[in-house]
């Protein structure tokens, strides 16, 4: 790869892998982890992620197991969860927090996979928006510099090719989550 389209292509993958992330926080009706990546709790005053404070397991399909490391972050981590907006109630028993996800409806199953298809859209922007970047930066570098017009168009034709490969693999990624998603 050119190193001129280089950090283009990092910017790019970094969309893409952020696209997957947001996946992993969708709840697809079993238990993921990765739905808690964004909760923080508050540990004597400091916002702090809940794998820092407690160990998460997945001990049924459909249930979510958290163990803080300290008895007192129980109620802590219980009322984090309580106004997040995951929309499970957990259940405590003063030592460990179980949070159950209940079987989606077919409605709710449709409006995720519509999130889905809109993250999907919202990372093809941010692919074609750094299109765009690159394209005006090679425009800019033409004038300014030496670079040929025939290679201009060959960057610029790189470029395109590197676009179409990430929206082919956010379609991928949007169709692969959403048969997840809908499959019941």
């Amino acid at each position: 790869m050119d190193e001129r389209l280089q950090q283009y292509n990092n910017k790019m993958q970094k969309s893409f892998d952020n696209l997957l992330k947001e996946f992993g926080s969708v709840r697809a009706g079993r238990a993921n982890p990765h739905v808690l990546d964004k909760l923080k709790v508050d540990y004597y005053g400091t916002p702090t992620g809940l794998q820092q404070v407690a160990n998460i397991s997945v001990p049924e399909p459909r249930m979510l197991l958290i163990q803080p490391w300290e008895a007192n972050m129980v109620r802590v981590i219980e009322k984090a969860i309580l106004t997040s907006d995951l929309g499970i109630n957990p259940s405590n028993d003063g030592k460990v927090i179980r949070l159950t996800f209940p079987e989606l409806t077919e409605e709710r199953r449709k409006e995720l996979a519509k999130d889905v298809k809109k993250k999907g859209e919202a990372a093809k922007v941010a692919v074609r928006n750094i299109r765009r970047d690159a394209n005006d930066f090679l425009k800019k570098s033409g004038k300014s510099s030496d670079i040929s017009e025939d290679e201009i168009k060959e960057l610029e034709e790189k470029v395109q090719k590197l676009t179409d490969k990430y929206v082919a693999d956010i379609d991928k990624a949007v169709e692969e989550k959403s048969k997840e998603i809908l499959t019941v």
